[in-house]
C-alpha cells in the first residue's frame, strides 16, 4: 500500500485526520456491532452527561511498524481492562475487550497508508474513548453512551524527542486523595492545564505534581508516570492510589526486572530526597520515556544525570522498550497484536 506524502522523521505529537474511525452506541443495556466511518464530526444532545458531568473517559495506545513490515499493537489489552476500571468508577458500561481490541484493529487497517514506516522515529496514536450522551438534565448516568477509536500519526510527546528535559515541582494538586487520579478522566487533564501553563511561563517543560495529602512526595510528571534509578541500579516508581496505572511504567518495571536484573520498587519518593536518585524519567504511551535532567522544587534546580544527555540505565530501557514495541527486541508472552 502506498503511504500517505508526510515527513514522517519531524512529525509532531499533534492531530491529523485519518480516513476511517470506529463509532458504536449503547442503549437499553447493550452495544450495537459498531462501524468504520469517514467522517470525523460526531453530533450529540445538548442534554449529554459527558458535557455537563465529565461522565467520559479516555485511552491511548499505539500501533508501530516492524522491521519485517508488519504492524503491530503494543498491549492493547491493558488499555481495555483499564478503561474498563475507569468505566466502572463513573458508572459507565464497559466496553468488551474482545470489541475493543477489534475496534483498535478494524481502525489500523483501515488506516494502513497512514502507519509511519519502520525506523523513522513516528507511530500510529490509537485515542479510544467512551462517553455519556443522550437527553438527560439530573446528575445522574447517562440514558445512552458512544464509544469511538480514531488514529493520528505521531513524533515525540516532547518536541525535543529522547532528550533531557527540566520540570517544576506544581504547587496544584493533580488529583484528591480518593477521587479520580487513577482513572483516565478528562477532567484530571482540564486541571492540568493551568499548572502546565505556568511551568511553561517558567522556562520549564512541564510539572511534577506532589501526593495531595502532604505534599512531600512525588506522584505524576505532568502527563506521565515519573520513575528514577537508584545510585545502587534499583528501578523505582512512586506508589499511591491516585496515580494512573501507566501501562508503559508496568512494561518497564518488567523490562528492567526481567531483561536486565534490577531491582524494581513501587514506593514513595520523596521531593526532599532526590539525591538518591542518579537518573529519573517521565514515562507513558505518549512519551514512551522522556529523561527528566532536574527537578524545580523551592527555589532550587536539583539535576540528576545531565541536563544534556540521558542517563545510562534510561537509554538502555527505552532502547529496549521500544525494540520491543517496534519487534526487534523479543517481547514477553501477550505483549503484542500482529494486525491482519
Amino acid at each position: 500500500m502506498t503511504k500517505v506524502d508526510l515527513d514522517w522523521a519531524k512529525l509532531s505529537f499533534s492531530y491529523t485526520k485519518t480516513d476511517w474511525r470506529y463509532v458504536s452506541h449503547w442503549k437499553d443495556g447493550s452495544w450495537d456491532s459498531g462501524r468504520l466511518v469517514s467522517d470525523n464530526m460526531i453530533t450529540i444532545s445538548e442534554g449529554s452527561t459527558a458535557l455537563h458531568y465529565a461522565q467520559q473517559c479516555f485511552e491511548g495506545l499505539k500501533a508501530y511498524t516492524r522491521a519485517d513490515g508488519r504492524v503491530q499493537l503494543f498491549r492493547p489489552d491493558r488499555n481495555s481492562s483499564r478503561m474498563n476500571a475507569t468505566a466502572d468508577r463513573l458508572v459507565m458500561p464497559h466496553v468488551p475487550e474482545e470489541k475493543f481490541i477489534d475496534a483498535c484493529m478494524q481502525v489500523v487497517k483501515a488506516n494502513m497508508r497512514w502507519v509511519p514506516p519502520y525506523g523513522t522515529g513516528a507511530s500510529l496514536y490509537l485515542r479510544p474513548y467512551l462517553m455519556g450522551v443522550g437527553d438527560n438534565l439530573g446528575v445522574r448516568p447517562s440514558p445512552e453512551y458512544h464509544f469511538s477509536v480514531f488514529c493520528s500519526p505521531v513524533g515525540p510527546y516532547f518536541k525535543n524527542g529522547f532528550k533531557p528535559v527540566n520540570f517544576m515541582a506544581s504547587e496544584y494538586d493533580r488529583a484528591a486523595p480518593h477521587g479520580t487520579g487513577a482513572a483516565k478522566v478528562g477532567g484530571n487533564y482540564a486541571g492540568s492545564l493551568l499548572p502546565h501553563k505556568i511551568a511553561g511561563e517558567r522556562g520549564f517543560q512541564d510539572c511534577i505534581y506532589l501526593d495531595p495529602a502532604t505534599h512531600t512526595k512525588i506522584e505524576e510528571a505532568g502527563a506521565a508516570n515519573f520513575f528514577g534509578i537508584t545510585r545502587d541500579d534499583r528501578f523505582v516508581t512512586p506508589l499511591s492510589p491516585s496515580i494512573l496505572p501507566s501501562i508503559t511504567k508496568y512494561s518497564l518495571l518488567q523490562v528492567a526486572r526481567d531483561y536486565f536484573g534490577m531491582k524494581t520498587e513501587e514506593r514513595d519518593i520523596y521531593i526532599d530526597r532526590l539525591d538518591e536518585l542518579a537518573e529519573a524519567g517521565a514515562c507513558g504511551t505518549a512519551a514512551v520515556i522522556t529523561p527528566i535532567g532536574g527537578i524545580f522544587h523551592n527555589g532550587k534546580l536539583h539535576v540528576f544525570h545531565s541536563e544534556t544527555e540521558p542517563g545510562p540505565w534510561t537509554k538502555k530501557l527505552y532502547d529496549t522498550l521500544m525494540g520491543i514495541q517496534e519487534g526487534s527486541v523479543p517481547a514477553p508472552e501477550g505483549w503484542l497484536r500482529i494486525v491482519e
